[in-house]
């Protein structure tokens, strides 16, 4: 059974799983990853990133701007 995830509650936990998917992605070079970030890329997936990236855009959509996850 897939270890369960806090969800993200703060834009520097954002950031980190931002940079964490991307990487999965290849748009950032793992080599670069620190901290949380380097954490995350390592202990979760890529479809468990995008969907708490996923939710953390839907709860914080501004007005006017669309949030990415890739």
């Amino acid at each position: 059974m897939p270890r369960k995830h806090t969800p993200i509650t703060t834009e520097d936990q954002a950031t980190a799983m931002r940079l964490a998917l991307a990487a999965k992605h290849g748009h950032f070079p793992v080599s670069e990853l620190q901290g949380p970030s380097k954490q995350m890329y390592e202990s979760m997936s890529e479809a468990e990133l995008a969907r708490h990236v996923a939710e953390w855009n839907a709860k914080h959509k501004k007005k006017g701007k669309t949030v990415s996850t890739r």
